[in-house]
């Protein structure tokens, strides 16, 4: 007989390999046969609610490993609340208007755009959109994501534009929304106004001037011959000016230097002597900033006025204390002049073109007048000094090029108005990290009043008309009827029809007497487009709730979506549109710097996903802290593969060595368990808890290490390493080996449930495998619940002891095995001199032998009694020989007893009744 045969090796189907590239899109065909996502809501109904309320990405372009990160975040999340008491709906959306399609539009070549109506034009837009979300929902779900795929909410639908002028209409009611002339951020690029969410910060060179500003009348304090120096980076600006401002409270000093008198702030003298390198200068005179206001000094080259003002924004901080003030071009300027009932001058069109306004310099686009200008400044004898600096800049988030303040009639919503509600309203938020609050908290204290208007074609109209006396006019009734029109028609309607054809029927206005009125051409901010989405999708949808539980996206959005939404929720419901937010990082390179495609660095996800598989991007992202900034790479994608490898290959052999299992006829109870195995599931019930409390707290990383841990070192490197002796050569019902296959089994069912959110793809396989399951997807099934078992904390004390002795017992076996008095440990006779209190504990446990996987294990005498030869260690000596006999053919085992049976020489006794009551007989 060949005893080869009679050993019960793992038997299964399942692949050992994961080629997941090809296997998981044959999972997903499956789900989509089922309508997973429909089965999921319906096995779930009922249950209390979850909603994670997704943040829409921009369609336009292949998905970035950014959004990968996102979108299998949210997915985690979502997947494991569904398996774990909750109706947790998922609906996926899309942000859709914006000027990057209409450059991607432009730039195609296929539209011309001069040639086109705004409507026929707006069409092409959302024929473009709607391609780009088709895109990005195939490698969304390629992801392996589960949500509404097929009714997510887009936020150029109908429905939703209604929605969103429902938002603005009740802004408007509250008195929140208002048109005023403001410096707003102003891009050159795009031609049009930004709020601050859209603003980004890099490094640019600019002109460094310093100009004195002679006076004209001193108010009998300052004399005529004397010049007020101010400084500023912006040499365009100076056509502007029309005043300079100073701290009422600051000393400013008339100093003789270089032959001139020249006023400037006393705690900067100092510093401007060595900057402007003065070699000799004497103070004149010291007057406070109060006692120069109204003081009328000369624009530099131009035959105007330029008032001193007293502000709070002077500080000492950098510059002459002097500040150049031109109201058109700067928030603190123009507030300041507002005061002095100064004009507001804006010499530069909207596409930083300097206009006629700024004579000798009109046509010239307002960085290349930055010479031209501090030319003239010299020729006029006012510069002091030009020099270049590189300092942090506001530039455009879409074109990335540097943007302006520039003073034009917007449209605003009041963050004034709503300040202190929207603070207490963060504070009931659950931030997760906590510093989120901190952060939304500061932004919004610091805020400006929001400019929403935006001079784009691809966008909401704001519903605003206008009469004949050009008074604006947004009642409830207009804003009604328009909402009405938006929900039929969609929101070309406003630019298909004329004004009166968009107004109530017989609508009337003082402001209008011979009934004619015109229509605002401007569209709202994006940010109000998806800062409505709590109205035009949880309160619109009946599978969805408001608030949400979860607000989750990049931390980019703390002056984003966060604070948008927050804007418009407090406005309209004076509550946030949230319960809890959590936020994450940015995606890294590997070596910690920003993904850049001029640098080479961009990590593709939809080619990771075709070499690696998506379970393999979702598992990365379960094994970083993605509250921070993460790094990823073809080399930290290739350790993750490593430790899916490790799970896989644990639940493979989990799986193969429950052939023949039957959970409802084999499985023993827990008090016939032997000892280890009863420690095992204890340990297993402790993951769980572990497990679940880290999903519930967002902590992935801790999900990632707890189950990579029992897989490698609880499983694999003991468990089963000393449970095959057992499975493969005892008989099949012999009650040592049931007892170890209820464990695996249980733990097979416990680590594909708890994988289920993050390695989706693999668990839903593996779920086909597993005997006894009669759900047709893991998704379908709920959670493990631990269980608590009488006497399991003194179980797991002494059974963690021991393993502390087993990893004492394993060096010394390593030492023995490099010392080649040994080969494989089953060559091996140990014998164990343990201290006094272990000796009594150990002496009660079963199977040492196989526990340290040697051919004999015996307990010698005390520590003290142990040979020179033994390996000392604090609690126990280990003496390792060659194990004495033969090798026994069917376990290897070492045995002078090998043979003593004759019928069968070559096996060991145990082994040799075995195949004598099992197979012989068969």
């Amino acid at each position: 007989m060949n005893y080869k045969d009679t050993l019960l090796m793992p038997k299964t189907e399942f692949p050992m390999r994961g080629n997941l590239p090809q296997r998981e899109p044959q999972v997903q065909e499956k789900w989509e046969e089922l309508n997973i996502y429909q089965k999921v809501q319906e096995h779930t109904k009922g249950r209390p609610s979850f909603i994670l309320h997704d943040g829409p990405p921009y369609a336009n372009g292949d998905i970035h490993v950014g959004h990968a990160e996102n979108k299998i975040l949210k997915d985690i999340i979502v997947r494991y609340k569904s398996m774990n008491g909750y109706n947790a709906p998922y609906v996926p959306g899309w942000d859709t208007h914006g000027l990057p399609i209409e450059t991607a539009l432009t730039k195609s070549g296929k539209v011309k755009r001069k040639e086109m109506s705004v409507a026929e034009f707006r069409k092409k837009c959302e024929e473009y959109a709607l391609t780009q979300v088709d895109r990005q929902r195939g490698q969304f779900k390629r992801l392996g994501v589960r949500g509404d795929w097929e009714n997510p909410y887009i936020t150029l639908n109908k429905a939703y534009e209604a929605r969103q002028i429902e938002v603005f209409g009740q802004m408007v009611k509250r008195g929140f929304i208002y048109k005023g002339l403001k410096p707003v951020y102003w891009s050159p690029s795009s031609e049009s106004a930004l709020a601050e969410a859209e603003i980004e910060y890099y490094d640019k060179r600019s002109a460094s001037i310093y100009v004195a500003f002679p006076v004209k009348d001193g108010k009998g304090v300052l004399d005529q011959d004397v010049s007020i120096v101010i400084w500023t980076t912006t040499p365009w600006t100076i056509p502007a000016n029309l005043g300079i401002s100073v701290h009422p409270d600051l000393d400013y000093v008339v100093v003789e230097a270089e032959g001139r008198k020249l006023l400037v702030a006393q705690a900067l003298l100092e510093q401007l002597q060595k900057e402007l390198e003065w070699n000799d200068v004497s103070v004149l005179q010291t007057v406070k900033g109060k006692d120069i206001e109204y003081v009328v000094a000369k624009h530099p080259f131009y035959d105007r006025d330029s008032l001193v003002m007293c502000g709070e924004h002077v500080t000492t901080d950098a510059g002459t204390g002097a500040v150049h003030t031109a109201p058109g071009h700067g928030e603190d300027d123009f507030l300041v002049g507002k005061r002095y009932n100064l004009d507001v001058l804006c010499p530069v069109d909207d596409r930083g073109v300097m206009t006629k306004e700024a004579p000798g310099f009109e046509g010239l686009f307002y960085d290349e007048a930055n010479k031209n200008i501090t030319q003239k400044l010299e020729e006029v004898g006012a510069l002091l000094k030009l020099s270049f600096i590189t300092h942090s800049y506001p530039h455009d988030w879409r074109t990335k090029k540097p943007v302006i303040f520039r003073a034009t009639a917007q449209w605003f919503a009041s963050i004034k108005g709503m300040r202190e509600d929207m603070l207490n309203a963060v504070k009931e938020v659950n931030w997760i990290p906590n510093w989120g609050e901190t952060r939304l908290f500061n932004m919004i204290k610091d805020r400006e009043d929001w400019c929403i208007s935006r001079q784009r074609a691809w966008g909401v109209p704001i519903p605003v008309f206008y009469g004949e006396d050009g008074e604006p006019i947004m009642t409830e009734e207009t804003i009604n009827h328009v909402v009405g029109l938006f929900r039929e028609h969609g929101s070309n309607v406003w630019f298909e029809r004329e004004a009166k054809d968009l107004l109530p029927e017989g609508f009337t206005s003082p402001h209008s007497p011979n009934g004619r009125f015109t229509k605002e051409s401007d569209i709202m901010d994006v940010w109000f487009d998806s800062g409505s989405s709590h109205w035009s999708v949880l309160e619109e949808r009946s599978d969805l709730t408001r608030p949400a539980d979860l607000y989750l996206e990049g931390s980019d959005q703390y002056r984003g979506w966060f604070n948008s939404s927050l804007s418009t929720s407090v406005a309209i419901t004076g509550k946030a549109p949230y319960k809890s937010v959590l936020s994450h990082g940015f995606v890294l390179d590997g070596e910690g710097r920003k993904m850049s495609k001029s640098i080479g660095n961009v990590m593709d996800p939809i080619k990771v996903m075709n070499q690696l598989g998506a379970d393999i991007l979702r598992l990365w992202v379960s094994s970083v802290d993605y509250q921070a900034d993460v790094r990823v790479s073809d080399e930290i994608l290739k350790q993750v593969a490593e430790v899916y490898r490790k799970i896989r290959n644990t639940l493979r052999f989990l799986l193969g060595n429950l052939n023949g299992f039957d959970p409802k006829t084999n499985a023993v109870p827990f008090e016939e368990l032997g000892q280890i195995d009863q420690y095992m599931l204890v340990k297993l019930n402790k993951l769980i808890d572990r497990v679940k409390k880290s999903y519930d707290e967002y902590q992935f990383l801790a999900v990632y290490n707890a189950i990579h841990n029992f897989c490698t070192i609880d499983l694999s490197s003991f468990y089963l390493d000393i449970a095959k002796d057992t499975l493969y050569i005892q008989a099949e019902d012999d009650i040592k080996r049931r007892s170890i296959q209820t464990v695996l089994y249980e733990a097979l069912m416990a680590i594909t449930k708890l994988t289920a959110p993050i390695l989706t793809h693999t668990a839903d396989e593996v779920w086909q495998y597993i005997p006894g399951v009669t759900e047709e997807s893991v998704q379908l099934t709920s959670m493990p619940e631990s269980v608590s078992y009488p006497g399991e904390e003194e179980l797991i004390k002494e059974w963690d002891r021991f393993m502390d002795l087993r990893d004492e017992v394993l060096k010394a076996l390593e030492v023995a095995r490099n010392e080649k008095v040994i080969g494989k440990s089953l060559t091996a006779s140990i014998t164990l001199y343990p201290s006094a209190d272990v000796k009594s504990w150990l002496e009660n446990v079963e199977d040492l032998n196989k526990l340290f996987i040697v051919s004999e294990a015996r307990i010698g005498g005390t520590k003290d009694e142990a040979p020179e030869e033994a390996v000392q260690y604090d609690q126990l000596a280990v003496f390792v020989k060659p194990a004495e006999g033969e090798t026994c053919e069917r376990c290897w085992v070492v045995s002078p007893e090998v043979g003593t049976n004759e019928k069968y020489p070559t096996l060991c006794p145990s082994c040799a009744e075995i195949v004598e009551n099992h197979y012989d007989k068969e």
